[in-house]
């Protein structure tokens, strides 16, 4: 499902392929011009376990059946798997105004105004990109920015097996623990990225 505007194109694309979604992301950043709409796409990726550039392979601490992909995202290792909706923005910065820093507070408020509505506290913490709910991390953000575009962009769990994380350091913490949505409000999946469309069309659409 595609839900547009002049300034912001929004996809709904159901379960996709990490690595084939990677690349039809890099062609788009880079046959961007300055004019194009920004593109922001909501999906859920098979089990696959994914490595920023320069993550190191070290925090997989058990192999097995799961697919590993290195990308040039920023970050360490993470798991995606059905449940976990996924989240890429497609922005031109440069036309925004933003640096890094201000792209990553802005996807943090995002998730943190999600949970709000749900009546979950969350928070972000300082150096430690993501969101997090009594000491665990519900939503990760790994980016890319390229030619003044970012690409790739935040997972939040939402209602998935959180088993595979046991496998990784999750973001290269030992200590890290993850949670999902769903262990504080019984809400489905659907509803969720109904409500997080809206939020995004509210957040990002009106910034042209």
């Amino acid at each position: 499902m595609k839900v547009s505007n002049n300034n912001l194109k929004l996809k709904f694309l159901g379960i996709q392929d990490y690595k084939k979604t990677w690349a039809s992301m890099l062609n788009i950043i880079l046959s961007r011009s300055k004019d194009d709409p920004d593109e922001v796409w909501v999906l859920e990726h098979p089990p696959v376990f994914t490595l920023g550039f320069g993550a190191s392979r070290e925090n997989l601490l058990i192999k097995n059946i799961i697919p590993v992909v290195r990308s040039d995202r920023g970050g360490e290792v993470t798991y995606h798997g059905p449940g976990q909706l996924v989240v890429y923005f497609m922005l031109n910065l440069r036309r925004l105004g933003w640096g890094p820093k201000k792209l990553v507070n802005e996807l943090e408020e995002l998730i943190i105004g999600l949970l709000k509505q749900y009546e979950i506290p969350s928070y972000r913490k300082p150096k430690e990109p993501g969101v997090y709910v009594e000491q665990k991390k519900i939503a990760s953000i790994g980016l890319k920015i390229k030619r003044g575009y970012s690409y790739h962009g935040l997972s939040l769990n939402v209602k998935m097996d959180l088993k595979p994380f046991e496998n990784i350091n999750v973001c290269g913490n030992q200590s890290l623990q993850v949670t999902h949505l769903s262990h504080f409000k019984d809400i489905s999946l659907d509803q969720v990225k109904t409500d997080l469309l809206k939020l995004i069309k509210e957040r990002f659409a009106s910034l042209r």
